[in-house]
């Protein structure tokens, strides 16, 4: 394992000096810079794999910092992995900038014709969307307000049986009353629990 955890930390080294070079690179060679990086990313990733099964092979008093040295290359290489898509990104939009930035001077400006249209078509939808999501979320709040009105209707409801219950069991403690046959006492007690948690 030792060996090939070392191998895998040069490689990683290596990348992290290798990033250097994107900088520099024209952007006929950027391409190829940008795959050798990758490949040699994809090249340490499979390496982590194997150090991971074999770092989980490593005696007990051993396992634990191998497994931290192997996690500390894991997150070594997922920034570098995250600094390349950076470049990547930054890349692209720099070429698709310098491309309307190149097809904007190479337009050929006339004057306006003397019937000018103009486009509202796009914002005449985007105008009525804001309106359905504004008429939806009225709707959901409306039927939001109704559910917590049934809700306190309910909880009007479940008080009144829970003060009968227990006018009830005022009036049953005497030693002739009905409730203090088991059945009757067990099926008391349960209502009056479900009527405490709904109050």
């Amino acid at each position: 394992m030792e060996g090939l955890y070392h191998q895998t930390n040069k490689q990683v080294h290596e990348v992290q000096s290798y990033m250097g070079r994107l900088e520099t690179s024209d952007k006929e060679s950027v391409h190829l810079v940008e795959n050798e990086i990758q490949a040699r990313i994809d090249n340490i990733f499979s390496n982590l794999e194997r150090l991971e099964i074999l770092s989980s092979k490593e005696p007990p008093s051993k396992r634990q910092n191998a497994k931290l040295r192997v996690d500390q290359l894991k997150y070594d290489v997922q920034h570098l992995q995250t600094a390349l898509r950076n470049f990547q990104h930054r890349r692209y939009i720099r070429e698709q900038q310098e491309r309307q930035r190149e097809e904007l001077l190479a337009r050929t400006f006339t004057t306006n014709d003397s019937d000018t249209t103009i486009p509202i078509d796009e914002t005449l939808q985007f105008n009525e969307s804001l309106q359905n999501a504004h008429r939806g979320m009225d709707d959901l709040i409306g039927s939001g307000t109704n559910i917590l009105q049934g809700l306190r209707d309910q909880r009007v409801t479940l008080k009144v049986c829970f003060t009968t219950v227990l006018q009830a069991e005022n009036a049953g403690k005497g030693p002739n009353s009905i409730l203090t046959k088991p059945a009757i006492l067990t099926f008391y007690h349960l209502t009056r629990n479900i009527f405490k948690l709904f109050l």
